[in-house]
């Protein structure tokens, strides 16, 4: 599970404890930036972004964590991703073989790329800005704070009935 920095509750991640290590060391390195993250967010495409965050100037930031050389590989949904971000990243764990990444078909001078353990990240790669339409924007910053606001209320009041209210 990963743990959001400072309290005691998990937020499921992946069933990978290695992709779980990579988001932990993704949001320290973050945080440094004063970029916050949530893990798990589903956009309106019906995809869920690993990570998506807002940065201090308001920019969206979506990372798409690989594990597995044949992951990322037979991913074919990623594109789909950048319809919701600013700023695109690839995560990938210390000692994955990332050399495939500068290949043309994972845009590599759109994409960034992030080697994460599980206490720390570093940028191989900065993600070039490709900036969102406004209108679009504002939803996505507005789902992503409705979100993170549903997740601290059930982490206070995991009794609660949040889900019954229709927040989603």
């Amino acid at each position: 599970m990963f743990y959001l920095m400072g309290m005691n509750q998990p937020f499921p991640l992946s069933a990978s404890p290695d992709a779980a290590a990579v988001a932990r060391g993704v949001s320290r390195l973050f945080l440094r930036h004063q970029i916050t993250v949530q893990s798990e967010v589903c956009l309106r495409n019906n995809r869920r972004a690993d990570l998506m965050g807002l940065n201090a100037k308001g920019e969206i930031i979506v990372v798409e964590i690989k594990c597995a050389r044949a992951d990322l590989l037979g991913d074919q949904k990623w594109t789909d991703y950048l319809d919701y971000c600013d700023r695109f990243y690839w995560a990938v764990p210390s000692g994955f073989d990332w050399k495939v990444m500068e290949g043309e078909a994972f845009l590599p001078q759109r994409t960034g790329l992030i080697v994460a353990d599980a206490y720390d990240a570093q940028i191989i790669r900065p993600a070039a800005l490709h900036a969102l339409n406004v209108a679009r924007r504002k939803t996505e910053t507005q789902r992503l704070a409705r979100l993170a606001m549903r997740r601290l209320t059930a982490i206070a009041d995991p009794e609660g009935a949040i889900g019954e209210y229709g927040l989603d």
